[in-house]
């Protein structure tokens, strides 16, 4: 019969094994750690984390929205629905500077969320720019509305004196018609002043609503682009 030698280990690969456990604990712990994840059938233990406390802001920062003539006088008739959700919501200090016309915004004490100066000036530009104070307060209660404007022209630089106001005109059709029918399909708020065209609502419904505008302005017929805005309100009426 042939003769069976015992494995027995190298005295040299015991001793080097040993140097190396005591040379990296922390691997050692590692792996430990790692063979109790397996014998757990491998479930993952999450850390849990206490909620981050809100920090003071420890420097200033400050904004200014000039007003134009004609918001002046709204802005007086409106000044205390303008003032109180900068002052108690987003704690920021406002104040309206006679002299320049401006309204300036800046970060106090007692400001805690950096981002609010920039809902409070988007907030107050969205008022300069005409729209009511209701619909501009949605830009600091919620967080996924934006602001964009551009003009007319931008869309069709050829437009002058008669066939600019005719564009205006295909934009805010009989009576309003038309701007109303495109913000009701597209959940947003626009204000045509002059040859600007100003647009409130979420990122995906105002690309659809400036899209629809710059048709108009190309000299499609409002038919077609009631169509179109009719299947967009059906597919976002599906979706919800």
């Amino acid at each position: 019969m042939a003769s069976v030698k015992p494995n027995i280990p190298n005295e040299s690969a015991v001793g080097n094994k040993k140097a190396t456990d005591q040379k990296n604990p922390q691997k050692r712990k590692a792996e430990e750690d790692t063979a109790m994840d397996s014998a757990q059938g491998g479930a993952e233990i999450r850390p849990s984390f206490p909620p981050a406390k809100k920090e003071k802001l420890n420097f200033v920062e400050m904004r200014k929205i000039h007003v134009p003539n004609n918001r002046y006088t709204p802005l007086k008739d409106n000044w205390e629905k303008i003032y109180s959700p900068i002052v108690e919501h987003l704690k920021l200090e406002v104040r309206f500077n006679l002299k320049t016309r401006n309204i300036e915004i800046r970060t106090g004490k007692e400001t805690e969320d950096p981002n609010s100066i920039q809902k409070a000036a988007d907030f107050l530009q969205a008022f300069v720019y005409g729209f009511d104070v209701d619909d501009a307060l949605a830009l600091i209660r919620l967080d996924d509305l934006y602001l964009e404007t551009f003009d007319i022209k931008d869309v069709k630089q050829t437009l002058q004196g008669d066939h600019l106001s005719r564009a205006i005109g295909r934009v805010a059709g009989k009576g309003g018609k038309t701007r109303f029918t495109i913000e009701n399909a597209t959940r947003t708020r626009i204000i045509l002043a002059d040859s600007r065209v100003h647009i409130l609502g979420s990122y995906q419904n105002i690309q659809i609503a400036r899209r629809a505008i710059c048709n108009l302005i190309l000299g499609s017929p409002p038919s077609k682009v009631y169509g179109n805005l009719k299947a967009f309100a059906e597919r976002v009426r599906e979706r919800f």
